[in-house]
């Protein structure tokens, strides 16, 4: 007997049910809200007492239960309260990589009403000062790694005196070491935290110069957590509908385990990996850095059940070399997303790995992650959809004047939902630009949706890369090469890649009588930009770039001459 997600979606979200839908002003819109969704971050954390000394984070040979992790999330608030002032709406920056004091770091912050900034720990030095002034962060928590970028800034940026080192083996003036500060404690401060109070500053690019920090609530976040179980939970009624075997004990919560292969500083990482782990009694497996091989090692010693990538992580995981000989026969989910997944893929993940739901999903850092869920037999029917809507998110496709178009013609996607943040930190203009209509959010993504209800992503209307999912803006890196002397002009624009989707690629007109190499300008470049920014394929051209009548530079028209597509 086959049942239909929206069949399935009606039944879990009618009156009574535990993911119940009802109508209620958020910021003034009338919006679809999850009845039961907890409140804010703050209850998910207190939560955690029931699993006790069940694993939440592994790291390399580290084990942290959830009781070891809240203990120590309850110290640093403390000392976040209590030694550094820091209160409700105050900034608390994290430039560390994914080690489990990111995860302390957050949690403490959110508990008491303050708001976390991750800032990309990709970033030079330049980049980190850019968002710790954009936000105005009081204290900062950072690894050696991103303090030595930072070098002699934190001076000027008031935050000596107010740094907190983790794994630290500098000694620095004005900087306070973790280990030296932190006694894990039984309770937290006490706060009063509201479902719509600012949690989360995330850093993202767009179409402009710098990038744009995304103010986050608590109940975008647990909104998130609920779209997320809501999902899975209807793929499970589906599946048993369908003569699927039932769950066995590997589906249990606290036998669960899920490989973070993405960075905290990444709305999928924190919103979709790790809050959600904290709810339901997860273990989280880290990740000093990306490596397949030892991602495979990981899946088989930690008997990992979930495993959620960019595509290309996906893709390196099944061609490696020791892929025939490590055990998978754990993995109960096999996810790819965060760039667009090629069909054959879709079809490899499920023929590798049979006990698997292979699935993706679309969203942003704006939508607090996952606003289109496809998975099952869903996904392999539809490899190229991004799914259809979760119950509580509206989707429209509008023309360039905002009217809908015909069913299953192309526009700008545009979504709503609790789901979708208030806007960008300090930048009203941007704001009204992308967040019109109460409530609604213009993606700038082009997309169409099917007589089912299936959406597909056709292009995109932002001047943006995504390179292996991470993304990266044309109008910033174009900033930068035209910052070196000998540079007339420059466009930046996205280049096929077989393994990361798309590179970064750069064509760039010297001045007159001057002279120019590739290597010239990611010279220029290093120091100034994070690596995966800096153009891998540059051309250095002889004549003026191609226009439109506005004497706009016509990218399109660029790619094809060179690209020859």
């Amino acid at each position: 007997m086959s049942i239909s997600l929206e069949d399935v979606y009606a039944e879990l979200t009618a009156p009574g049910e535990r993911f119940e839908v009802a109508t209620e002003p958020v910021r003034g819109a009338p919006t679809r809200v999850y009845r039961n969704a907890p409140p804010q971050l703050r209850e998910l954390l207190e939560r955690s007492r029931r699993h006790g000394e069940v694993p939440y984070l592994v790291y390399e040979d580290e084990r942290w239960s959830f009781d070891h992790t809240r203990r120590h999330v309850a110290g640093l608030a403390h000392v976040l309260r209590d030694r550094y002032g820091v209160g409700h709406g105050d900034r608390v920056a994290i430039a560390v990589r994914n080690y489990p004091e990111w995860v302390v770091a957050f949690w403490a912050t959110v508990s008491i009403g303050a708001i976390s900034v991750p800032l990309n720990g990709w970033w030079q030095g330049e980049e980190l000062e850019y968002g710790l002034t954009d936000s105005g962060s009081t204290v900062l928590v950072a690894d050696d790694q991103r303090l030595d970028r930072l070098g002699d800034r934190l001076g000027p940026l008031g935050l000596a005196g107010r740094t907190i080192a983790v794994r630290s083996e500098l000694d620095l003036a004005g900087v306070d070491h973790y280990g030296d500060l932190v006694d894990p404690h039984g309770d937290l401060p006490d706060a009063d935290v509201d479902p719509d109070d600012d949690a989360t500053i995330f850093y993202t690019s767009g179409t402009t110069g710098f990038p744009k920090g995304v103010v986050g609530t608590h109940r975008n976040m647990t909104t998130n957590l609920w779209n997320l179980l809501i999902s899975a939970g209807a793929r499970q009624r589906m599946g048993r509908a369908a003569g699927a075997a039932p769950p066995d004990d590997g589906d249990r919560p606290d036998q669960n385990a899920i490989l973070l292969t993405v960075p905290l500083f990444h709305a999928t990482g924190c919103h979709s990996v790790m809050v959600p782990s904290m709810f339901t009694g997860q273990k989280v497996v880290m990740m000093y850095r990306w490596d397949a091989g030892r991602a495979l090692e990981l899946i088989e010693r930690e008997r990992i059940t979930a495993f959620t990538g960019v595509p290309t992580m996906v893709k390196e995981i099944i061609e490696h070399d020791d892929f025939a000989s490590r055990d998978t026969s754990s993995l109960r989910s096999v996810g790819a997303g965060g760039a667009p997944t090629p069909p054959g893929l879709v079809a490899r993940i499920a023929e590798l790995f049979p006990r698997a739901n292979p699935g993706n999903g679309y969203g942003l850092t704006e939508t607090s992650s996952i606003s289109t869920m496809n998975g099952g037999d869903d996904y392999v029917r539809h490899p190229d959809s991004v799914g259809k809507p979760v119950p509580v998110v509206e989707l429209r496709v509008v023309d360039d004047a905002g009217d809908d178009v015909q069913p299953g013609s192309p526009g700008e996607l545009w979504i709503k939902g609790p789901n979708v943040v208030r806007g960008y930190w300090g930048k009203p203009e941007a704001t009204a630009e992308s967040f019109v209509d109460g409530g609604w959010f213009r993606s700038g993504d082009i997309a169409r949706i099917d007589e089912e209800g299936f959406v597909y992503l056709v292009d995109r209307a932002k001047d943006i890369v995504i390179r292996g999912g991470e993304n990266i803006s044309t109008v910033e890196v174009e900033a930068a090469i035209h910052d070196h002397d000998d540079v007339m002009e420059v466009a930046v624009f996205g280049a096929p890649h077989d393994r990361l989707g798309e590179e970064v690629a750069a064509a760039v007109l010297p001045k007159p009588g001057r002279t120019l190499t590739p290597e010239a300008i990611t010279g220029h470049l290093a120091g100034h930009l994070a690596a995966f920014k800096i153009p891998s394929r540059i051309w250095i051209v002889e004549q003026q770039l191609p226009r439109n009548a506005a004497g706009k530079i016509v990218k399109r028209d660029l790619r094809e001459q060179l690209l020859g597509d």
